[in-house]
């Protein structure tokens, strides 16, 4: 279960460009984006999959939902939470080996290459489906959100990680010549856009949870990146990016409207926040 978050003077806080993105993001599309993209890095997910059981689909949920409730507490908690929830992650990571199938050797799963890629993936992923389901940011703003996420990067122990998008886009060029679609990527890519649910697990989900798993993974991979959607052996579809784009937009118009006791208790109080900081800077203004 996860534990309440504060929303309140954490990392980031209500006038930055992280809490307008992650208040108003579809998360499950972004977090499958994320591990889609992480995926192409053979000893990155050669670590996942060599940890953690992705054939069990219960398995492969609870990571899933453990990533977000990481995510929502380094970005709504106070600062000891996000302190306390990284620290756990590390100690885990820490103690996690990966074989290279490729060249026999073992690798630690907290290589810094390992967390950089996975930190860059996760910032790309949820910056891209923000601007696709049509959260306002200016080129600035988008700058502001990749520079205050070098805060998350220090949780996790990633150092040297890139801080405006120009040097994402040139971190990415980078990191091409070392990415593969290995037998383990392409096992990810399958589950994460058609995910199987044992009995159990589809008995315990909500329908309407349910019915999202399918088509946040297909959203999800409409949203990577040309030559990511190439090396997994799919030619660029426009009208597949369109569709992509027009439902995410509407996936984000639905939150927006849901009422205030159907939206998570972090996000609620955080727009509430946020609201409260916008009216005392417009009555500042208007004095």
């Amino acid at each position: 279960m996860k534990a309440m978050v504060t929303p309140g003077g954490g990392l980031f806080g209500p006038q930055s460009i992280t809490w307008r993105v992650h208040t108003e993001t579809p998360a499950r599309p972004a977090a499958l984006r994320a591990f889609q993209l992480q995926a192409l890095h053979p000893r990155t997910i050669r670590g996942i999959a060599q940890n953690c059981l992705l054939d069990d689909p219960e398995v492969a949920r609870a990571r899933l939902r453990r990533q977000l409730d990481f995510v929502a507490v380094r970005t709504f908690g106070t600062s000891e939470q996000a302190e306390q929830a990284g620290e756990r992650i590390r100690r885990v990571h820490a103690r996690l080996i990966g074989l290279d199938t490729d060249t026999g050797t073992l690798f630690r799963v907290d290589e810094e290459e390992n967390l950089r890629w996975a930190h860059c993936a996760e910032v790309s992923s949820h910056l891209e489906v923000a601007l696709r389901s049509g959260v306002p940011l200016t080129p600035a703003d988008r700058d502001a959100y990749v520079a205050e996420q070098r805060r998350s990067a220090r949780l996790l122990g990633a150092g040297d990680v890139p801080g405006d998008t120009a040097e994402l886009a040139d971190y990415f060029d980078g990191m091409r010549p070392c990415l593969a679609v290995t037998g383990e990527a392409r096992d990810a890519l399958r589950r994460s856009v058609s995910p199987q649910l044992s009995f159990r697990l589809a008995f315990m989900t909500p329908p309407l949870e349910l019915g999202s798993l399918p088509a946040a993974g297909a959203l999800a991979f409409a949203t990577l990146p040309a030559w990511a959607r190439q090396m997994y052996g799919c030619r660029g579809n426009r009208a597949a990016e369109y569709a992509a784009d027009t439902a995410l937009k509407a996936l984000r118009a639905a939150a927006m409207a849901l009422p205030a006791k159907l939206v998570a208790p972090e996000i609620r109080a955080a727009r509430g926040l946020m609201r409260a900081v916008t009216e005392v800077s417009g009555a500042d203004v208007a004095a």
